[in-house]
């Protein structure tokens, strides 16, 4: 899925009246620069708060990643920032020129159209978002997430891991600079959540801002430059894995999520294994 911004801020209403030796070298430090940035986000559902305060960047070339408890507003403040729900009040800006502001959107239970194949539903979304890349367009993005032989395959035939991918190819469609990934690796089998987490890696290595959520920490701190620490609809942290350790003078990431949300790392991944 990608999303279209019309205006360069998306700004409320109210306002107007959310490593290590694996890692894929990011883009030259030189080169990056915020391309989102939120400020002082807030919002509710009704009476009900879910973000608060909120502000951030992503920069382009980085993966930066969102961690904290279920029911923090990970997925919330991920379609705030992506332009699929405007905040209750604060701004989200998006840098560079009308063009660009294109992002690619993967929700955590993509869902595609039955009866096509997988590049038969590239091809098709193309025509959607008015891309109209050509079939050989379409299988280079196959190509980079590892889906080339099953271009022919029914989507409904597609594993969740591969249904994930492709909806990750999905999302680069258009090369938009921002590609938002919610739960990227939820329900997948380690070996599948690393190849997400290397190919979310590599869209950045290219030059593209990634923005995801996820409970594993292993493959946060492996992949991510930048993560930010959620709870209860606040940014508690947002720096290097490597900064905030030192900051909070821990050891892990994991110490880190126990030592932000004042809870044991219960339902989050640590070296595939899921603590239960």
């Amino acid at each position: 899925m990608t999303t279209d911004t019309n205006t360069n801020t998306s700004t409320s209403a109210a306002s107007d009246a959310e490593s290590n030796d694996t890692k894929t070298t990011p883009a030259d430090a030189s080169t990056q620069q915020a391309v989102l940035e939120a400020d002082s986000v807030d919002h509710d559902y009704g009476t009900v708060s879910v973000l608060e305060d909120v502000s951030t960047t992503v920069d382009t070339g980085t993966v930066t990643a969102l961690i904290g408890p279920n029911g923090s507003g990970k997925t919330t403040l991920l379609r705030v920032l992506a332009g699929l729900l405007e905040p209750t009040s604060g701004s989200v800006s998006y840098r560079g020129d009308a063009a660009a502001r294109r992002i690619g959107y993967l929700p955590q239970q993509p869902a595609f159209r039955p009866g096509f194949s997988v590049l038969e539903t590239l091809r098709f979304y193309s025509s959607l978002v008015g891309a109209d890349e050509a079939e050989t367009d379409a299988m280079d993005r196959l190509e980079t997430v590892g889906l080339a032989d099953a271009a022919s395959r029914p989507v409904e035939a597609l594993s969740g891991g591969m249904t994930r991918l492709v909806g990750i190819a999905q999302a680069t469609i258009g090369d938009p600079p921002i590609i938002v990934l919610d739960e990227p690796a939820s329900g997948l089998d380690p070996g599948m959540s690393s190849h997400v987490f290397d190919v979310a890696s590599e869209l950045a290595a290219d030059g593209t801002a990634v923005l995801l959520s996820s409970h594993d920490l292993a493959l946060v701190d492996r992949t991510a430059d930048d993560v930010a620490v959620l709870d209860n609809g606040q940014i508690l942290h947002q720096d290097s894995p490597a900064n905030i350790q030192a900051a909070l003078e821990v050891d892990s990431l994991r110490a880190v999520y126990e030592e932000s949300v004042a809870a044991e790392a219960g339902t989050v991944r640590v070296q595939g294994v899921t603590d239960e």
